[in-house]
């Protein structure tokens, strides 16, 4: 009995503290001053270091080249491997 006693106070004691830490989070959230997000996105924005147009268009040309350099050995594996099958499949 006296088990079960302990039990239920100690569920009541977690339920208050429970509540408790509620309020102070919800007291706390209260507090904060609240931040317009478009002028942090802005102020943000300004310390950004923008590439110069010749770097993107340089950059571009790379990954373009990387691109179609990857695609052709691609290509060229699927093409050798479909003619070892056919090979393989006419014997």
């Amino acid at each position: 009995m006296a088990k079960n006693q302990n039990k239920e106070l100690g569920l009541a004691e977690n339920k208050k503290a429970m509540a408790k830490s509620k309020d102070a989070k919800k007291k706390i959230k209260e507090q904060k001053p609240k931040r317009n997000k478009a002028k942090e996105t802005v102020s943000e924005l300004k310390k950004v270091t923008w590439p110069s147009f010749g770097t993107v268009v340089k950059n571009t040309g790379m990954v373009l080249a990387v691109v179609l350099i990857f695609g052709l050995v691609i290509f060229g594996i699927d093409s050798l491997l479909s003619w070892i099958i056919k090979m393989l499949m006419s014997i």
